[in-house]
């Protein structure tokens, strides 16, 4: 199956960079460029890609509000944020808007390719050292805060609708670490951690791993320290 991709990118050098590193493989096809937010979502409208590639900082619409409206129409759409520093200020809101990815745009060919296929795949794409230095620097903007008398009541309706086990998981979920790591601190296989996140995603009806990090915050399942 070969993965279309949508680049937006008010870069044009670096729209044709993209498109060549894409052209070359086999599973890959460009299909369209964006110079800007509102081309991004007309094109994403007109030619229904697989994969997004969104640059955050873009004239008149970003990269943000493109995002949020190209889910809204086609969530079947995988978007995947790309931005120059590696801890942008507008890196949370974009995953928050339902971006699947959080690449830096000077990561590695192969590192882009990877991710691309993982997102069209229906994963996410944040490393684990992303992820907690993203909570890091925006857990002053994230609800939180346990329950007052330490019973861990429930802050969400959904929560109930997880097993013991499945709020484990979503617990070292939302503190950012892999499903290597998870095994590792739970005592699982890694095969096992990945079919209790699948189960977790379904459970509660969220997108992929980005959105079940802000859920496990949202919902005050974990505590920001």
């Amino acid at each position: 199956m070969t993965i279309r991709i949508l680049i937006a990118d008010d870069e044009a050098l670096l729209r044709m960079a993209f498109s060549t590193v894409l052209e070359a493989q086999p599973d890959m096809a460009p299909v369209g460029e964006a110079a800007d937010g509102m081309q991004a979502i007309r094109l994403a409208r007109e030619l229904r890609p697989d994969v997004v590639l969104m640059d955050v900082r873009m004239p008149g619409t970003d990269g943000i509000e493109a995002t949020r409206q190209i889910v809204g129409i086609s969530p079947r759409v995988r978007v995947l944020i790309l931005t120059t520093f590696d801890l942008d200020e507008y890196a949370f809101a974009g995953l928050d808007a339902g971006a699947s990815g959080f690449l830096l745009k000077n990561t590695r060919p192969e590192e882009l390719l990877a991710a691309i296929r993982s997102v069209a795949a229906g994963d996410a794409v944040v490393s684990p050292r992303i992820t907690r230095r993203l909570l890091e620097t925006f857990r002053p903007h994230i609800p939180g805060g346990g329950s007052a008398d330490g019973s861990g009541r429930d802050r969400d309706e959904r929560l109930s609708r997880l097993s013991a086990r499945e709020r484990e998981v979503l617990v070292e979920v939302g503190r950012g670490l892999s499903n290597t790591e998870i095994a590792a601190t739970l005592y699982l296989a890694e095969a096992t951690v990945k079919s209790h996140l699948g189960r977790i995603l379904q459970k509660l009806e969220l997108r992929d791993r980005i959105q079940a990090v802000i859920f496990a915050y949202e919902s005050r399942l974990i505590h920001p320290e």
